[in-house]
Formats: C-alpha cells, structure tokens, sequence
C-alpha cells in the first residue's frame, strides 16, 4: 500500500475542478462484528495535525486544511455513502 504521508495531493482526472470547494467523506476505518477497528488510511484529524493526505471515497486525495461545514457535500461522495448504506446528513 502507498504511504499518503509522501503522495502527491491530487484528484482523480475524471473529477471536475468543483471537488476543491466541497466537503468530502472520508472512510477512517471499520469495527468488524467481531475484532478490533481496522483503520482504512490516515484520519482527517491526523491529516489536520500532521499534515497528512487522506483520500475520500470519490477518490480525491489531499492534505485536510479547511472547515468542511463551510463547503457542500461531494455528491460522488454522498452517492457510495449511500450506496453502502450509510446515513448522510443533508447539506
């Protein structure tokens, strides 16, 4: 797996220059029924802290800087997220 700590910040080609004026979903991880959490990649408060690259679930990837409630939802993001069945506030 590639350390996001040392990647470029990018976004997928296929997203539009939008994504850098939105707030994006973030998978940190997961608690399986039975086991301890797995952690998916770096959280966004580790990025915030330590100048760390996440990556959300529509692929963007970045070093976390702003306040996301300043921004609207990602609607490739909202879209897995409810794809996967996840409750997502509205705007």
């Amino acid at each position: 797996m590639t350390d996001l700590a040392v990647s470029p910040v990018h976004t997928d080609p296929a997203l539009d220059g939008d994504h850098e004026r939105m707030a994006h979903i973030v998978l940190e991880g997961w608690k399986p029924d039975e086991g301890d959490f797995v952690p998916a990649g770096p959280s966004v408060v580790e990025g915030l802290v330590n100048g760390t690259a996440v990556k959300a679930l529509c692929g963007k990837i970045w070093i976390p800087s702003r306040d996301p409630k300043r921004y609207p939802l990602c609607p490739t993001c909202k879209e897995i997220a409810e794809g996967l069945g996840w409750s997502v506030p509205a705007g």
